[in-house]
């Protein structure tokens, strides 16, 4: 049974290979790439379920046990992160239908998506710092496809922005986790911690932990690093930027999380000080930027940036609360700023622009798309009972709880911006007198808000139905909090 865990993993690859083979034939590309998708989705949640029944469930690749062969490990947080990831992918590639030309969808757009699946939750998923890089690499070179795929001036010019940032990071990558083996002589996650933790981290650990700070920050985008992120993720089509802006951030995060959690856990005066600090200016950042445009698309963008500070900084405290706190907002803000995402989409598809300024009015014309709209922003700004709520009140708990109350009240005041940036575009967008739109598809603009609203949905449910998700949120803490349920899982053979 513990061969489930490399299910969500190879089901997208398998199908990303046979997809090629059908450059032409959107149909049956349509059609594969929701199956592959369908079935990778059954298999994440019932390896949730494994997890959570069972425990943290290993697979060591090769039959060579633990440290020597490659471990793929899925614990509740890993689990949590390859089931909201697929859920999101397959809503986008549903949209997608109606919302990607069909010159794109003969140029590898599904095997792309598939691929970069593929590479996303194997980063979740893998207990090997060096296949983390790996698996890094694959949903990058996929990106790299999304990105310029069409060729628009544009994207082009964003995309050798994207590529260079990320191929420095990359080589900082590989240059840190050789620091780390000629340190500890090690690659398994669990065996870092372990060899870690019998030095006591010295101090040439804490460099390294920095190091891996600014791998993951830059691909994280927590300031500084985040310079990269707004101009190049703006650039592609809605449903790729969805995929970017929902999933790419969020290995990043995970990145950092599980290493500040599992290896750099001895000096975290100095480690999370400094992780606390770029979070709490990432924050700052992202407000002034989701204040500072009348773009749809940047606006949003930004609102990314500070949900990227929100979550870290939960982290940093390594409080029970926040961690919690951190982990279900992690979830939370996957699902509503793809949500957000395809509702932007759909308003650029009716009117034809992102402009603020030259929208207005929407409400009398599509009453739906607002109504839906309106109740993902409260979810963004975190207005009870909606996800965001819940996430931020248990990082605001821990904070108060570790004494640190100037980051407490700066979580609060980011939710006061956000609201204020997503009801910008609600009075702007949805409110005053309807302006003259470019005539549109009715039945493509109803079949594209199926996905979207089934979204908002979803991510209603995850807020008010807390207590059905909380065991596995708790799981996952948990294992943060407490390195040796981790390695104990992966050496238990």
């Amino acid at each position: 049974m513990t061969n489930i865990v490399l299910f969500p993993i190879l089901i997208p690859f398998f199908f990303a290979i046979v997809l090629l083979f059908f450059k032409e034939n959107i149909i049956v590309q349509r059609i594969l790439v929701s199956l592959g998708l369908a079935l990778s989705l059954v298999s994440s949640i019932f390896l949730a379920y494994i997890v959570h029944t069972d425990g943290i469930q290993t697979v060591n690749l090769g039959s060579w046990a633990a440290p020597y062969g490659i471990s793929m490990v899925s614990d509740a947080f890993s689990a949590l992160l390859v089931t909201t990831t697929l859920i999101v992918t397959f809503f986008v590639v549903i949209y997608s239908f109606y919302a990607i030309d069909e010159g794109r969808e003969r140029n590898y757009y599904y095997p792309a998506i598939l691929f970069m699946i593929t590479g996303i939750n194997g980063a979740f998923t893998t207990g090997d710092i060096f296949n983390m890089f790996v698996f890094f690499e694959v949903l990058l070179m996929a990106s790299y496809v999304l990105i310029v795929l069409g060729g628009e001036k544009r994207q082009l010019r964003e995309s050798i922005k994207y590529m260079l940032v990320n191929v420095v990071s990359s080589a900082l990558f590989v240059i840190t986790v050789a620091y780390l083996y000629s340190i500890v002589g090690t690659l398994n996650m669990a065996d870092i911690s372990v060899k870690i933790a019998e030095v006591d981290q010295p101090g040439i650990i804490t460099v390294i932990g920095i190091l891996f700070l600014i791998v993951f920050g830059i691909k994280g985008a927590i300031f500084p690093l985040y310079f990269w992120l707004p101009s190049a993720y703006a650039a592609p089509p809605i449903p790729i930027l969805t995929l970017f802006g929902a999933l790419l951030t969020k290995v990043g995060i995970y990145s950092i999380t599980r290493t500040y959690t599992l290896f750099f856990v001895h000096d975290v005066g100095y480690t999370h000080m400094w992780l606390m600090g770029l979070s709490l200016l990432t924050i700052v950042v992202g407000c002034i930027g989701a204040l500072a445009y009348f773009d749809l698309k940047q606006i949003i963008i930004y609102n990314i940036v500070i949900a990227v500070g929100v979550i870290l900084y939960g982290v940093s405290l390594m409080d029970d609360f926040a961690m919690a706190g951190s982990v279900y907002y992690i979830v939370h803000d996957m699902l509503i700023k793809a949500a957000l995402f395809l509702l932007i989409g759909i308003i650029i598809f009716v009117t034809g622009t992102s402009n603020l300024r030259e929208i207005s009015g929407l409400m009398k014309q599509y009453p739906g798309l607002g109504w839906v709209y309106l109740i993902a922003a409260f979810g963004l700004a975190g207005i009870p009972p909606l996800s965001g709520f819940i996430g931020k009140l248990l990082i605001v708990q821990g904070s108060f709880n570790a004494g640190h109350w100037i980051g407490a009240i700066a979580v609060l005041l980011s939710s006061l911006v956000v609201l204020l940036s997503v009801i910008r575009i609600f009075l702007y967008a949805f409110w005053g007198e309807p302006k003259e739109t470019k005539p549109i598809n009715r039945m493509q603009y109803k079949k594209m808000m199926i996905p979207t609203t089934l979204l908002v949905i979803l991510s209603v449910v995850y807020g008010v139905g807390t207590e059905w998700f909380m065991p596995l949120i708790t799981d996952s803490k948990d294992v943060l909090l407490d390195p040796s349920l981790y390695i104990d899982a992966v050496f238990k053979e």
